[in-house]
């Protein structure tokens, strides 16, 4: 699903699903029961009321609003 998935850094990501600018000011926290970091909230104060938005860094260095697949057991003959 994700073969051939450009790169693209939190702040793109963040900027496309919020268009922040001075008016909506945004605070990036990591989630504490992530591993190694790879999940973060995004929380912003609009007009309309508060936003939160979870972000998730998957293996290929992408950042999505769904989870990374769980790595499934593999067999190599080496």
């Amino acid at each position: 699903m994700e073969t051939g998935a450009v790169r693209v850094s939190l702040r793109e990501v963040v900027e496309r699903w919020l268009m922040p600018n001075h008016a909506v000011p945004l605070r990036v926290r990591p989630l504490r029961n992530a591993k190694r970091g790879r999940c973060v909230q995004v929380d912003a104060r609009t007009p309309c009321g508060e936003i939160a938005i979870c972000f998730f860094r998957h293996d290929n260095g992408a950042w999505h609003v769904f989870p990374p697949l769980p790595r499934r057991l593999t067999m190599r003959i080496v």
